[in-house]
């Protein structure tokens, strides 16, 4: 066994709830290892009695939050709420695609950044709002968020 589909088999049988399903052992995967390999899909099926990997895939497909990819080291949400829309997220969009090299949300050439878009990050009185590493950062400046790249690199 790889090192990968032993983490991927820890990650399922560490679980502490005396009833394991799909869904439980594809969030404990995302927490131990960040995302969720391809691999997975098999090792959940062998470890849930009944269970398919065609019944995994469905599960996992089914939610928006599981990632399929490893994660980048560093995530940079952009709220664009109507608040943080009236409030300027646009020049905030700009200037992370400049800083990033970018044309469009997703990852940077080398891969260690990744920029995407939240319908709403939930600090609207904050506005514009942009979230590093799931770190709030409230009344974004084009200025600020440079410089906050800029310390990323």
């Amino acid at each position: 066994m790889d090192v990968l589909t032993t983490a991927i088999t820890n990650a399922v049988r560490s679980q502490e709830q005396p009833t394991k399903t799909v869904l439980s052992s594809l969030l404990a995967i995302q927490d131990k290892i960040g995302y969720i390999p391809k691999e997975s899909m098999e090792v959940v099926s062998l470890e849930i009695p009944n269970t398919t990997v065609n019944d995994v895939w469905a599960v996992a497909s089914f939610y928006p939050n599981f990632k399929f990819e490893e994660p980048a080291k560093c995530n940079i949400e952009i709220c664009w709420g109507p608040t943080c829309h009236i409030a300027g997220a646009m020049e905030i969009f700009e200037e992370a695609f400049e800083s990033l090299d970018i044309t469009e949300e997703g990852r940077t050439q080398n891969g260690e950044i990744e920029l995407g878009f939240n319908t709403c990050l939930g600090a609207c009185a904050q506005a514009p709002v942009v979230a590093i590493d799931h770190h709030l950062i409230g009344r974004v400046t084009k200025s600020l968020l440079k410089n906050k790249i800029e310390g990323l690199k």
